[in-house]
């Protein structure tokens, strides 16, 4: 559904992290088609470059590509400053990369610990960083907008490192929206429910038994699952200047997913020691895949 004019962002450029696959692309998508410059920061220059030819087949010279691994504060700021450089400031960023997948906690090895943690929290905290230090230096306004999970308030079972990392985000939301007010930057997230994008719904529902709770749509009020054009209407004001007073803020869009129990994992405490070996096998074989299209 159009709720905006097509050029209503016309003069932003906007950072997507995560940005060649599921929501960060669907993002990118209804923001090029609305004006925007949009880059895409990824570790898979095959996977960005295939997202920016998407973008671009449809509002030509919209996206370009940067593979940054974000975790590593001196490769962002080399890259934000980049595009300082090529294109002019940023005007948004969209925290949204991830790393995640259901297992019970006390099989998690601090190796998988750290990669999820580093690419949500520490990765977060880099680009935020580069970019605000940015706004500030040179007196000019910004919008962030993080992408989180309702899981910052309730907590979840079962993916207990993204959990935390996502509400250190969350945190951090809330610090710098203070903090930054005065120089007219404005910190926000959103708290999307089910939203099925490919790779995602291989890690957090590899099987049909693991599907309790958070993933299914008959679990959610409005009975569905969310539609990216409603995220993308979403994510569309808080980068826009028409709602410049809102800051601080974590907006769920989820159909009433997280007023409803369950909304987190918490179904699979009945899955056997079997189904999370299986569970585990279907995680590991996505993970290889994923891993082969980085190093093609």
């Amino acid at each position: 559904m159009k709720l905006f004019h097509p050029d209503a962002l016309a003069d932003k450029r906007i950072l997507i992290t995560g940005g060649g696959t599921g929501l960060g692309k669907a993002m990118a998508l209804h923001l090029a088609a609305h004006g925007a410059q949009v880059h895409l920061w990824g570790r898979r220059q095959e996977v960005l470059a295939n997202a920016a030819a998407e973008v671009n087949a449809l509002n030509p010279g919209k996206a370009f590509t940067q593979p940054v691994d974000i975790r590593r504060a001196d490769l962002v700021d080399a890259a934000i400053q980049k595009i300082w450089d090529e294109y002019g400031p940023l005007t948004g960023l969209i925290n949204n990369a991830a790393a995640n997948f259901i297992a019970p906690t006390k099989d998690i090895s601090s190796r998988a610990f750290e990669a999820i943690t580093s690419t949500v929290m520490n990765g977060a905290f880099n680009t935020t960083n580069a970019c605000g230090r940015r706004w500030i230096e040179q007196g000019l306004k910004g919008s962030i907008v993080s992408t989180l999970v309702t899981w910052v308030w309730t907590g979840s079972a079962f993916v207990c490192p993204s959990a935390m990392a996502k509400a250190a985000v969350h945190a951090m939301t809330l610090s710098l929206a203070v903090e930054w007010a005065r120089y007219g930057i404005r910190i926000n997230a959103v708290a999307p429910g089910p939203f099925p994008t490919e790779y995602a719904w291989l890690m957090l529902n590899p099987t049909g038994e693991s599907s309790a709770g958070a993933t299914q749509a008959s679990e959610v009020p409005m009975g569905r699952y969310g539609q990216m054009d409603e995220l993308g209407n979403l994510m569309l004001l808080l980068l826009s200047d028409g709602c410049d007073y809102i800051t601080g803020a974590c907006i769920p869009i989820d159909g009433g997913h997280h007023l409803a129990a369950p909304s987190t994992f918490a179904g699979l405490t009945k899955l056997s020691d079997q189904a999370w070996q299986e569970i585990r096998q279907a995680s590991q074989a996505a993970s290889a895949a994923a891993k082969a299209q980085r190093t093609v």
